[in-house]
């Protein structure tokens, strides 16, 4: 009996180990495909997702967004290398974006139905689950930074229209003539690029030494868009979300169909609820349930372990990363 013994002993104690180990991965929302090692730090951006190919890239702009990208990425990477927040990367990395002509946000805004620029944007701190955000701004020039002002000192979540840029000029913010938002040489280069580009947001998600986590997005909304249109970047839970509990995310796409889907918090949940890797919840949502909805675009996530994830299912999304183990990357097509 004792070699009996013996070998049900050991089969239990494999059972006990093997179960333990499972449960340690699903409780850090970790898997064989994203690792539990906490990194000290990590950041990663987008650019907006859509039909962006190779073939439709106009000569010498494949250059230039992946020059204006890795600007934006070395800003946020400088913050948190040096110990700075999360709020303070994600925002002052999408400032770099507003003020980039190149993308749908601040100053490379695409335009209405009616020739004017409505602007967008969210931030949300995973720490508190406190969130701000300000919708069809015409006269901030920095949206990100508004919808932070929103976040720390107001007791609201979102502003639009005049009472945003009211509240932004009292908050002495830059407030800018509409005219700020539109460059001649820009929207005549970009003409081809978003002809047939709905979609084109900024945004940001990182992961500070402090182990909080922070979500941002800005935008310049739907080309064309009509009556005063709020797509899903600064809705929280859709476009926008973090949470220190499991992850930051930033949406990138159609509006209408990441509202519905509450994408960005829906990510979360999976890896709160079903214990999902950040990975597995990202692709779920993106290539599984938002492609069966008809809904395209992408999103940028950071769990907090410092994993990163940044499907799409479109054909192409600009997009980065960096983390404090030294690795990094800029991104545009498809097969990157």
């Amino acid at each position: 009996m004792k070699p009996l013994h013996s070998a049900i002993t050991t089969l239990l104690l494999i059972f006990i180990f093997t179960s333990c180990s499972h449960t340690s991965k699903t409780l850090s929302g970790g898997s064989e495909k994203d690792s539990v090692r906490k990194k000290e730090w990590a950041i990663v951006i987008h650019g907006g997702a859509g039909t962006i190919s190779r073939e439709k890239m106009v000569p010498g702009m494949d250059a230039e967004y992946r020059t204006a990208l890795s600007e934006a990425l070395e800003t946020g990477k400088k913050i948190l290398a040096g110990g700075g927040s999360a709020l303070d990367a994600v925002e002052k990395t999408i400032r770099v974006m507003e003020d980039n002509p190149l993308f749908n946000a601040g100053k490379g805004a695409v335009f209405t139905h009616d020739g004017k620029n409505e602007l967008d944007a969210a931030i949300m701190d995973g720490s508190t689950l406190a969130a701000g955000s300000v919708a069809c701004v015409a006269d901030i020039r920095n949206p990100i930074s508004a919808a932070r002002k929103v976040m720390t000192n107001s007791p609201h979540v979102m502003l639009t229209g005049a009472g945003a840029s009211q509240f932004a000029r009292e908050q002495g913010l830059d407030i800018v003539p509409p005219s700020y938002f539109y460059t001649e040489r820009r929207f005549n280069e970009l003409q081809e690029i978003l002809k047939n580009e709905k979609n084109g947001t900024v945004g940001c998600c990182a992961l500070d030494k402090s182990g909080n986590l922070a979500a941002g997005t800005s935008t310049g909304g739907m080309a064309n868009k009509r009556y005063n249109r709020v797509g899903d970047a600064p809705i929280i839970g859709a476009g926008t979300y973090a949470n220190n509990n499991t992850c930051a995310v930033s949406a990138t796409g159609h509006g209408e169909f990441f509202i519905r889907w509450t994408v960005a918090h829906d990510i979360s949940a999976l890896m709160e609820y079903k214990g999902l890797s950040l990975k597995e919840a990202s692709e779920l949502v993106v290539n599984d349930k938002l492609v069966k909805a008809g809904g395209s675009g992408g999103v940028i996530c950071v769990d907090k372990a410092g994993n990163i994830s940044m499907p799409f299912n479109s054909a192409g999304m600009f997009r980065g990363f960096a983390t404090s183990e030294g690795k990094e990357g800029i991104f545009i097509y498809k097969d990157e």
